[in-house]
């Protein structure tokens, strides 16, 4: 239980360093972070409480994650390259 504690301390400097990031980039790629902590969360949470099924969601949550920080980043690219 004590990893879990550890983790949510680390999500919660991983939020503050998120909105305190200086560009666009940096505050995408703390997103980024902060979905793969949230399914390692999820899947410490299941692995100590013996919730096989969760880690499913934890799976398709990371895919998730991923997936919108490439599209958020394409939309970025092309707003920028847009302003050009």
């Amino acid at each position: 239980m004590h990893l879990l504690w550890i983790l949510a301390v680390y999500l919660l400097l991983l939020i503050i360093r998120t909105v305190m990031g200086p560009s666009i980039w940096d505050r995408l790629l703390g997103m980024g972070l902060i979905c793969s902590k949230i399914s390692i969360f999820v899947m410490v949470f299941a692995s100590l409480n013996d919730l096989s099924y969760l880690l499913d969601y934890a799976i398709i949550y990371t895919l998730l994650g991923f997936i919108c920080v490439i599209f958020i980043s394409l939309f970025i690219l092309d707003r920028t390259k847009r302003k050009k």
